[in-house]
């Protein structure tokens, strides 16, 4: 027995629906049957199982992901920039002449910010249409291996511009608790 548990070559897959794909090896199915844990049947049962729950859960983070980032990260977000833009405002009218000199700043986080929010737009965006691509599939393992390589790709670029406008925008303004607040808690 612990002869066949040996692994010939180990790999290192690293995608989930991809990983699983060793369930239904003929070694793998061999194997279960032969010391009577799982019938064949009852292994690709587990394994579509598997794929499905896989493709559950990265649906459901992007959504919540598109949701949150539509309905208020962005909204924070904009809220915070016209601040920004009544501040450049005030700033250009009593300074005259100085403005220049001391609206760099804040002219660069206006900018930046607006930056953000397009590109968290259009990757929400990206990620909802190929969301709906993969859906439409029927075959297990193809919606679970288009929502690994299709849908789950955007989450980190979305992230990565939430996080970024976390750290642009005012403590007092930022809806959610920031990471360095999260790791502070008690």
């Amino acid at each position: 027995v612990i002869e066949k548990l040996r692994l010939s070559n180990c790999l290192n897959i690293k995608t989930t629906p991809h990983a699983l794909d060793a369930f239904v090896t003929k070694k793998s199915k061999e194997l279960f049957t032969e010391l009577d844990v799982l019938s064949e049947k009852e292994l690709e049962a587990r394994y579509e199982i598997l794929l499905h729950n896989y493709k559950l859960r990265v649906q459901i983070e992007s959504r919540v992901m598109g949701d949150l980032a539509l309905s208020t990260i962005i909204p924070t977000a904009v809220k915070y920039q016209n601040t920004l833009i009544e501040n450049v405002r005030g700033l250009k009218e009593i300074l005259n002449g100085e403005f220049k000199k001391l609206s760099g700043t804040q002219v660069k986080m206006i900018t930046e910010i607006s930056e953000r929010i397009s590109v968290i737009q259009e990757n929400v965006s990206a990620m909802i249409e190929e969301r709906k691509k993969a859906n439409a599939i029927t075959d297990t393992r193809k919606q679970a291996v288009a929502y690994c390589e299709k849908v789950f790709p955007y989450f980190e670029t979305i992230r990565y511009n939430v996080d970024k406008l976390e750290l642009l925008v005012d403590d007092d303004a930022w809806p959610l608790p920031k990471y360095r607040e999260m790791l502070f808690t008690r």
